[in-house]
């Protein structure tokens, strides 16, 4: 569990019994770009050599680059900011099987965007050029493709177990697991008293 620092932010920022503006603009915008990376990932390899197909391999590569940056951030804010409070309803399994899952999602964050620049260079959105990892080299770059097959079918398993725990927590166990990280008055936590 990433502990928060001795240097408390500012209470509006802090993750105290929600997650706070900073954790949610950053969970949100980081979703929506895995689906739009994933969305490219899927269609970008049945095409044709082309430019166009060139011009979506950078765009994948460089929209993983932006969310390694982003968890990046994401780590480090949460390490500052804390987390909230253990719901009390929720059971010590449950518990630790959510900080289990959190911990291999920031795992696969960081390694599906390594893995995919080995041995070949990025310019980050025509930007600027960001350096290969590793030399280029045929059998290497087999290999690292196929890492990155299964570590992206890996990320969807466990982001779509997040997912629906989520909103069974919020349907079924009637608790505010899924409301918290959403902005205030989006979504009424249930009432733990009413039948589902």
């Amino acid at each position: 569990m990433i502990e928060p620092s001795a240097v408390v932010p500012p209470r509006r920022f802090s993750n105290v019994e929600r997650w706070g503006p900073v954790s949610q603009t950053l969970h949100w915008v980081i979703v929506a770009l895995i689906l739009t990376m994933a969305a490219l990932g899927l269609t970008m390899t049945d095409l044709t050599n082309s430019p166009f197909k060139i011009r979506l391999y950078n765009l994948h590569k460089s929209i993983g680059l932006t969310i390694l940056v982003l968890v990046g951030l994401r780590v480090f804010w949460r390490a500052w900011a804390g987390t909230p409070k253990v719901i009390a309803t929720i059971p010590r399994w449950q518990h630790r099987l959510a900080e289990g899952t959190h911990i291999a999602l920031y795992a696969l964050l960081f390694a599906l965007p390594m893995n995919s620049y080995a041995g070949f260079p990025l310019k980050w959105f025509g930007f600027f050029a960001v350096p290969s990892l590793a030399a280029r080299n045929h059998d290497m770059h087999e290999l690292f493709e196929d890492v990155h097959e299964w570590l992206f079918w890996a990320l969807v398993v466990l982001a779509l177990g997040h997912a629906c725990a989520a909103i069974y927590h919020h349907l079924f166990q009637r608790d505010a697991t899924l409301s918290r990280m959403l902005p205030k008055g989006w979504l009424r936590a249930p009432d733990p008293q009413e039948s589902p």
